[in-house]
């Protein structure tokens, strides 16, 4: 049938093939659309129907059937899917067609998926085209029209090539990759954000994996333009900023109201315990976070001193609790955002984001926790994200496999992160400037750390210099005891050597101890500042700021412990404050 002749309904995906018959609506079921797929092509409209009948009768269960009467549409068509992951698992063809012949289509299907299985359909006429074909484009089969009985001469043909298919067949990956260099800061950057908000998504070294090679080719990315992540639609986005990928997984960047009770900075522990309480007790909450929930607690491989959980969590199966439970309450989480200050007017307080745009609120409470010091050793910043990172850095676990890892730092985090490298690395190294661990780390984590074979504590040690071409291949080591100095080659380095607490961007406004760490309750009363700046009558509370309903809670605040436990209490007890606060302005 000439090409006018066609008859189009509905489509199954973007661009789709016109197909005949109604059977196909644009509301498939997720698990449908997750079926490989059998493509048949005809341009006779009662033939392609008669097909698509026989093939939905027997191979619905297991296969989604899609059927068109244009092979150029089908082609286009092809290339989406792939860009989407789907899997082709058998074409049937027709082979007079009035585009091109079957065996053209055929053989450009190939190029797409080179391993599904081919079959021309033919008239007694076209047997010869048909036998050519099977040496030109590597054809399966051939089957002559019609084809009735189909349990006799279609369904055994189709079984015998399905069941061949299905032999080399490996679901491929559902969800959300990312292609690039393996020692980028780029490309670590935005898989410590997705990893960070709980997003699954498969990494794809551009130097090693063909299928980061065909993906960039399928959406004509240019290698230079790396990082690049993919999406399960088909999208695609090269160089991404964080930002922009955040508002494509659904995330919330924006603020959706211009008044809020209570203002969250930081989801850290603290920050998400506020939350919750806020949210459960009707209090109009707004959580900002910079980066991903869970704060540095997040970053843990395993807490394994945490209330009723004797066997542990790690930080991110915390966060995600917390966070689901939050927004259950109805809290609005914006993510990421950055707070880069706070104006007092009157009783209210104007909270100032990093994209320009400003918050309404009667209440704050800062939990902005602590970030890890720098290494003040030559080389660090050069390699920071290509092959030294700050904190446990699991996403950069897997890279590790069988390498040479080092640890500086004797804290639990260090010690956390030593037992999780060990499952990957050949060897863990930990550096400590003291004499052992005993001081500074739980003893059950010593036992843990005492009984993995690859894992080494070496005491009076420090990092001065990394070297590498590109990426951290070698650390140069100062031996305190003596002075004397050594090369160790290194493929990652990891660093915890205590924290600094995440102030600055308070600017003068909230006085701070002189390590920066925020002076809440009593402690205000002794700084010679305070009767300058406060003036209630009333005493601040507990956990209030030298600015009457601006809380501080968790590690950021001065005097605070450095254990979860701890900044969950203070979190739940910030909003306690909130409340008295909120019932005399």
């Amino acid at each position: 049938m000439n090409e006018a002749g066609r008859t189009p309904t509905n489509n199954e995906f973007y661009p789709a093939p016109k197909e005949t018959g109604n059977e196909s609506t644009n509301n498939e079921s997720m698990s449908e659309e997750r079926k490989p797929i059998i493509f048949s092509v005809d341009d006779d409209p009662q033939v392609l129907r008669s097909l698509k009948r026989d093939l939905r009768s027997e191979y619905k269960s297991e296969y989604r059937v899609i059927s068109t009467d244009s092979a150029k549409e089908a082609l286009a068509s092809l290339a989406e899917l792939k860009k989407k992951g789907e899997e082709v698992a058998l074409f049937l063809s027709d082979q007079r067609m009035p585009e091109m012949l079957g065996v053209d289509f055929l053989e450009q299907a190939r190029e797409i998926y080179p391993n599904a299985r081919r079959i021309l359909l033919t008239a007694y006429s076209d047997t010869d085209a048909a036998i050519k074909a099977i040496n030109d484009v590597q054809l399966d089969y051939y089957l002559m029209k019609p084809w009735d009985p189909p349990a006799e001469r279609l369904y055994p043909v189709i079984n015998d090539l399905l069941d061949e298919w299905q032999a080399g067949y490996r679901p491929p990956f559902r969800g959300i990759r990312v292609v690039g260099y393996p020692y980028s800061p780029k490309s670590h950057t935005l898989k410590d954000f997705l990893a960070g908000n709980l997003m699954p998504y498969q990494w794809l070294d551009i130097e090693t994996s063909p299928e980061a090679q065909e993906l960039l080719h399928l959406h004509g990315i240019e290698p230079k333009n790396l990082p690049a992540i993919f999406f399960e639609d088909g999208a695609a986005l090269a160089d991404p900023p964080v930002t922009e990928v955040a508002a494509r997984v659904g995330l919330q960047p924006t603020a959706k109201s211009e008044l809020y009770d209570v203002v969250i900075i930081g989801a850290g522990p603290a920050g998400l315990a506020a939350a919750v309480y806020g949210g459960s007790e009707g209090l109009k909450t707004l959580l900002v976070e910079k980066r991903a929930p869970g704060g540095q607690a997040g970053t843990s491989s395993r807490i394994e001193n945490y209330l009723g959980f004797p066997k542990g969590l790690s930080g991110s199966d915390l966060a995600r609790r917390a966070i689901s439970q939050a927004t259950r309450f109805g809290i609005e989480f914006l993510s990421p955002q950055e707070v880069t200050g706070i104006e007092v007017e009157g009783a209210y307080k104007t909270i100032h984001l990093g994209d320009g745009s400003k918050v309404n609120t009667k209440a704050v409470i800062i939990t902005t926790g602590v970030d890890y010091r720098k290494l003040p050793a030559k080389g660090v910043e050069d390699f920071t994200g290509a092959g030294i990172y700050y904190g446990a850095a699991m996403t950069e676990a897997n890279a590790c496999r069988d390498k040479k890892v080092f640890i500086v730092g004797g804290g639990n985090s260090a010690g956390q992160g030593a037992v999780y490298l060990s499952q990957f690395a050949e060897k863990v190294t930990i550096l400590i400037r003291r004499e052992d661990l005993t001081s500074s780390m739980s003893s059950y984590l010593i036992d843990q750390i005492n009984n993995i074979g690859n894992i080494e504590v070496q005491g009076r040690r420090q990092v001065v210099e990394s070297l590498g071409d590109g990426h951290l291949q070698c650390l140069t080591i100062e031996n305190l005891e003596d002075g004397s100095t050594y090369a160790a080659d290194a493929d990652a380095l990891f660093i915890f050597i205590g924290a600094r607490p995440f102030t600055d961007w308070l600017g003068n406004n909230i006085l701070r101890n002189p390590k920066g760490y925020i002076k809440t309750g009593r402690d205000l009363i002794t700084d010679e500042n305070f009767p300058k700046i406060w003036k209630k009558e009333r005493e601040p509370f507990l956990l209030e700021t030298c600015q009457p309903g601006i809380f501080a809670a968790g590690d950021v605040r001065s005097g605070a412990m450095n254990r979860v436990a701890s900044a969950v209490g203070e979190g739940s007890m910030a909003i306690k404050f909130v409340h008295e606060y909120l019932a005399e302005v």
